[in-house]
């Protein structure tokens, strides 16, 4: 497999660094799991993952250096990917049970509740994939699993946006610019759909 082998998993005390762990190594990576920015920046790539709520996640990031860890990586060109609350705190703010917080503000907008009467919005979910993606290749018509409450009602103009729906509203269900990819919904809980996409990333 071409691409990143070597995959830095930010362990800020978000939770589910297990689970993430184990689909990367099952996808063909070897992966590191720290919070220490010397061992993560002599890895080919980087994951931020995150599960909870916005503001908390923000917290641990700050607390273990990452908001300057994700800008130099960025800056770096190598390939950076956030899952679930972690592709959340890559933008500029998240307002989170009438908390409104800073982002990482790698992509512009904010992410804020889904104006919508079932919440949370849990279980598999087809996604409306745009025929450039590379993340995505191979897996239209495919089902991820998605856990939240909160989302990026409106994508980036200048991103690739993988779009999804609850009930009647669209939300960002992935975004891909440059070195930097992410996915609301969990890979590493989404089956072989998951695989496929984590492995598309590797290769990326």
């Amino acid at each position: 497999m071409n691409g990143p082998r070597r995959v830095g998993l930010l362990d800020y005390g978000s939770g589910n660094l297990h689970s993430a762990a184990q689909a990367l190594r099952a996808a063909g990576a070897a992966v590191v799991v720290t919070s220490e920015h010397d061992v993560l920046l002599r890895q080919d790539a980087l994951v931020v993952p995150g599960v909870g709520a916005f503001a908390a996640c923000i917290t641990g990031l700050e607390a273990v250096g990452g908001r300057e860890l994700v800008a130099d990586w960025v800056s770096s060109g190598r390939p950076l990917l956030g899952i679930c609350v972690g592709h959340q705190v890559f933008f500029e703010r998240g307002t989170e049970h009438g908390v409104d917080t800073a982002g990482l503000g790698l992509y512009p907008g904010t992410v804020e509740q889904l104006p919508v009467r079932r919440l949370p919005h849990m279980g598999w979910n087809t996604v409306e994939v745009p025929p450039d993606s590379r993340l995505f290749d191979g897996l239209a018509g495919e089902r991820f699993y998605f856990v939240h409450s909160y989302a990026a009602l409106a994508a980036p103009p200048d991103a690739l946006a993988t779009t999804a729906r609850h009930e009647d509203q669209e939300f960002v269900a992935a975004l891909e610019r440059d070195n930097v990819a992410s996915t609301q919904f969990h890979p590493e809980k989404s089956g072989a759909a998951g695989a496929r996409l984590l492995r598309n990333w590797l290769a990326s």
